[in-house]
């Protein structure tokens, strides 16, 4: 396992809050000590949130996303982002019980026990979890199994520099790159149950749209710079026009940085346009801010299910796991000017 460390040099420091001491720089003691992170500030034609964390085993700075708004908002306290928090650590053997509605965790299971329950004593173990808890008897008690084997950061963090360089070539915002590798196949290449496939998991007539040859001999969904051109395209000529046309419908303004508007694309690039306006015409809201996002947590229509609620409740997890993971949960970042 990679071990990460973050360091702030002293031609640095004096752009961070006080309070904030920097450490001296040193060469890494093993190959596993990888990660010497070094914020600066970035190009002015580059994205604010990009900054650099160098990188000891290749000696090169690497671009990263720190969006500053997962703390100001605080998604690092939310119950359901906590929750999959939690899930993305946990071994594929061990599983959380938990309250439907907010993801507040009720207990841990060890799935080969819970698999040799009749059908009988698992209702009687959930009536028991209710009960202890004072919850309804309609109230939902789901059980998730760990799925830390796939969200595999480790395996998943080589790639997000280039991601990141790759969006910004094509104009589009590097934030998605990074959310979407983190969440889509982390730990290697896959094919989900519909078909999508490669690194930024694209349908074949998206790959197609945008150019990627996709027959029986060639699927250019796993080159990694054609499926993150792909993938880009998307997001700039899809995603983000139908999420302004539809807010636009709404009358609801906007800040394409804002970060509830990122979450409300990625909805989109995951559930589909037409799914998030029916969800969004089911709330009918009047402002656009994370309480919609939040909304949308628990909001159903047409395809618009527990998959889609659960999208944008991943990518903030998954985001803060892999800050936490090269120590910078919570880290003043400079603001540029």
């Amino acid at each position: 396992m990679r071990l990460y460390q973050v360091y702030i040099t002293a031609a640095c420091c004096s752009l961070f809050l006080s309070g904030v001491s920097p450490k001296e720089k040193r060469m890494p003691t093993s190959k596993s000590e990888r990660i010497n992170t070094n914020i600066r500030l970035q190009p002015a034609d580059y994205k604010e949130d990009v900054i650099s964390v160098y990188d000891n085993e290749t000696q090169q700075q690497q671009n990263y996303v720190y969006d500053k708004d997962l703390y100001r908002l605080g998604c690092d306290t939310m119950s359901q982002v906590n929750f999959w928090r939690s899930i993305m650590r946990l071994p594929k053997d061990s599983a959380l019980m938990c309250y439907s509605k907010q993801r507040w965790v009720i207990d841990k299971v060890q799935l080969k026990t819970w698999n040799s329950y009749s059908d009988d004593q698992k209702k009687n173990y959930r009536d028991s979890l209710r009960t202890s808890n004072c919850l309804l008897d309609s109230e939902r008690i789901l059980l998730v199994e760990g799925k830390s084997f796939f969200y595999d950061f480790d395996k998943a963090y080589p790639n997000l520099h280039r991601g990141i360089d790759n969006f910004m070539a094509n104009g589009v915002d590097p934030w998605y790159a990074q959310a979407i590798l983190l969440i889509e196949s982390p730990n290697k290449l896959q094919k989900s149950n519909v078909g999508a496939y490669g690194p930024f998991q694209l349908m074949k007539p998206v790959a197609r749209l945008f150019g990627l040859k996709v027959n029986q001999h060639i699927d250019e969904r796993a080159d990694f710079d054609r499926a993150a051109y792909a993938s880009s395209c998307l997001i700039k000529n899809i995603c983000i026009p139908k999420t302004k046309e539809i807010l636009d419908t709404l009358c609801i303004s906007y800040n394409e940085t804002d970060l509830w508007f990122r979450l409300l694309v990625m909805h989109v690039y995951h559930a589909g346009a037409g799914n998030v306006k029916a969800a969004l015409q089911v709330i009918n809201p009047t402002v656009g801010n994370f309480s919609l996002i939040q909304t949308l947590w628990s909001t159903q229509a047409k395809a618009f299910k527990t998959a889609s609620q659960n999208y944008s409740q991943l990518a903030l997890a998954a985001m803060l796991e892999m800050n936490a993971k090269i120590k910078l949960n919570g880290l003043p970042v400079p603001i540029k000017n």
